[in-house]
This record gives structure tokens, sequence and C-alpha cells, in this order.
């Protein structure tokens, strides 16, 4: 059985799907890296939603998800750009997806770690309220039991006039902070609105910054989730931070190298590609946790022609192959967004990453992927 895709020519190819899934079985959480992954959530598609309305979250199937991914060993960091902050999704629903998805790791036993922003803020604003907006949703995120992630703030980016507000604002929320916290930079590629983040838009002087922040306060610093995509960065990175602070890597381009490491240490994860990749990532960090490097490789490396797919330029529309992904592996029944941003990608787009998705395996019932990718063809009038 074949499936007609579009050619990228303006004509069609036939495709024949893989007939069996990757072979991947639950497991327990690893035990050579900690490994997050970013998780997306599910919109309501039944809800009578309109442009710039709240979302409408289908909490059951977004709950269902994480039970997913804490089934096979991953941690899920929670509230973070892949499940919308800031694109469809408000601070009243991350609050409450925060909440709720705390509340299950709880009863599940799975590790959680919450996004904390300002994106409550949506004008100008002063350090003061800046600050203020940062301690709110701190607050929220270790009252639900949550580790912190600190996350880069559009309102901080728009304000901060140099370095010195960086280093103030970060130092006093770090320092009220009452368990050590992960510190999120976010590069402009995955948010334009992020440029010259640290106080500069030369990289190194903002590298310098950044890990200025971190060696005033190694002991509040869990880790770092650096996403500029640059692998040699997050390596000069990572061997300049404090003895006990970890590296989790968010290049999404590179992370097989990245976590694998060298001979002066590796990077943990914690990425948006790991949200499809769940069940194949998981057994690739297991096969590591063996030793074998090697092995890892061979099973990781396949899959960043997909990730490299889903995350090209505007990098920040990535969300949309992920949940058209969701939506072919069977984790929800429909390909809706909050914020209608279903519509971000291009049909070609689609096609390719349901053929690289398909070749490696992901769909746990391929002939039910292939039925929806038929169906996503047909409403774009391609008839098979």
């Amino acid at each position: 059985m074949t499936i007609r895709l579009p050619a990228g020519d303006g004509g069609l190819r036939a495709y024949e799907p893989r007939e069996e899934p990757f072979a991947a079985t639950p497991g327990t959480p690893f035990t050579s890296r900690t490994v997050f992954s970013a998780a997306h959530v599910v919109a309501d598609p039944f809800a009578d939603s309109t442009p710039d309305s709240p979302a409408a979250v289908d909490w059951d199937a977004t709950l269902a998800f994480r039970r997913h991914l804490w089934s096979h060993g991953l941690a899920v960091a929670e509230a973070m750009d892949t499940a919308q902050r800031g694109m469809g999704l408000d601070w009243a629903g991350a609050a409450e997806l925060i909440r709720r998805s705390a509340a299950e790791a709880r009863s599940v036993g799975g590790l959680i770690a919450c996004g904390v922003g300002t994106d409550q803020l949506t004008g100008p604003a002063t350090l003061d309220e800046v600050r203020a907006a940062y301690e709110e949703q701190l607050a929220l995120v270790e009252e639900s039991g949550a580790q912190a992630i600190l996350m880069a703030s559009r309102a901080l980016a728009a304000t901060a006039k140099s370095p010195e507000d960086y280093l103030e604002i970060y130092g006093h929320l770090l320092r009220q902070s009452a368990e050590p916290v992960v510190l999120h930079w976010l590069g402009p590629m995955f948010d334009p609105a992020l440029e010259g983040y640290w106080g500069s838009s030369d990289l190194d002087a903002a590298t310098d910054t950044f890990l200025e922040v971190i060696a005033a306060h190694p002991d509040k610093v869990d880790g770092i989730k650096v996403s500029l995509l640059e692998a040699r960065r997050e390596i000069d990175i990572r061997r300049r931070l404090p003895q006990g602070v970890r590296c989790y890597t968010g290049d999404d381009f590179n992370y097989p190298e990245l976590i694998a490491g060298d001979e002066q240490g590796f990077s943990h994860a914690l990425l948006g590609i790991f949200d499809p990749l769940g069940p194949l990532a998981a057994e690739a960090v297991r096969v590591l946790d063996t030793g074998d490097a090697k092995g890892f490789r061979e099973l990781l490396d396949p899959t960043v022609e997909l990730s490299r797919h889903l995350f090209q330029a505007p990098t920040r529309f990535y969300k949309t192959g992920v949940v058209f992904l969701a939506w072919l592996a069977g984790h929800q029944s429909h390909f809706t967004m909050v914020g209608g941003l279903q519509s971000a990608r291009s049909l070609p787009h689609f096609a390719r990453a349901y053929e690289l998705a398909d070749g490696l395996g992901l769909f746990p019932d391929p002939k039910l992927a292939e039925e929806r990718m038929k169906n996503l063809l047909s409403l774009y009038g391609v008839n098979q």
C-alpha cells in the first residue's frame, strides 16, 4: 500500500508507509542522564474559541500525554514554550496546567519541573513589575511541589537597560527560591522578542553575564538550559559551569552529540523534540546508561533530520509539527491547537514530517497514522 504525498514541486509522489512501529517498552527513570521532555498541551476542539480568547484545553488528553512520557522514564518540563506559553496559552491557563500536572506527577511518581515567567504582563512594565510577576509565578510553582525553571522574560528583555538589570532581577529571584532552579536561556530563533537577552546581542558578552549570575549563586542553580542551537557555545558554557551545576541541552539540532558528551563532560536534556520522540529517546538513553555511547548514537542520530525539519525557521512554530505528530500517533483525537496554530505550517511540511516520523517507527499504529494523513491530504484536495 502506498500514500501519495506532495513532492515539493507542485506534484505528488508515492510513499510506502512502514508496517511495524519501533519497539519501545515503558521503563524506569534513567541512571546516567536526567532527561526532560517539554510537553505540548492538547486543545479542546469543541470549545467555542475565538482569536485572542483564553485557551481551551482538553485536560484529560493533556494529562494522559504526560502519563505516557512518565511511563517511559522521562521527566516532564511543564508550561514551557512547547506548551505554547506566549503563543496561545496565557498565564491563567499555564497556572492551571502547572497545578494539574504537578498533582498528576505526585499521583504517579513522575518527575516534573515547571516554567516560571512573566507572561501575566501584557504591556510595558517596570523592573519592579517584572520582579513581582516572576515572584508570583515562582510562588505558584513552589506551592505545587514542582521544581522551578526560570524562563527568559519578554518583559525583562524590553525593560532592562543593561546587564546589571539582569544580574539584579535574577539574583533577587535566586536568593528567595526555596530550592535550586533551572535557568533557561531561550534564543531569539525561538522567540524574536528575546533578542539581546542578558543585556547584549553579542553572544560572548551575554554568555559572560549569564555565567556571572550562576557563579554568584551556585547553590541555588540546579542547572541551565541552553536553547541557542549552537553546539560549540553550549559545550563552552558547560565547561565553564561551577562544580555541581548541570547543563540541560535545549539544542534540538545537535542533541545526540551533546548528550553523549566528550572526555570533559556531557549535557543532560530538556528538549521539545523529546515530545514526539519520547519512547525512542528513552530507549536510547537506557542504552547510554549501560555505557554504550555508540549504541546510543546509532538510535538517536537518525532522529536529527526529523528534529531539524520540525524546528526549521521560523523555529517558534515547531509546536505545530509536534502536535501534528501527536495526532498521527494517536495521543489525541484531532489536529487542533490553541490559538489556531495548526495552520502555521504548510502541507509539504506536514507530509515530510509524516514521512520522517514514519520511517523512524514513531507511530504505535502505522495504519492509524496513514489513515489520518490521508484525511488531512483530502482536506487539501489530494485524492488517493
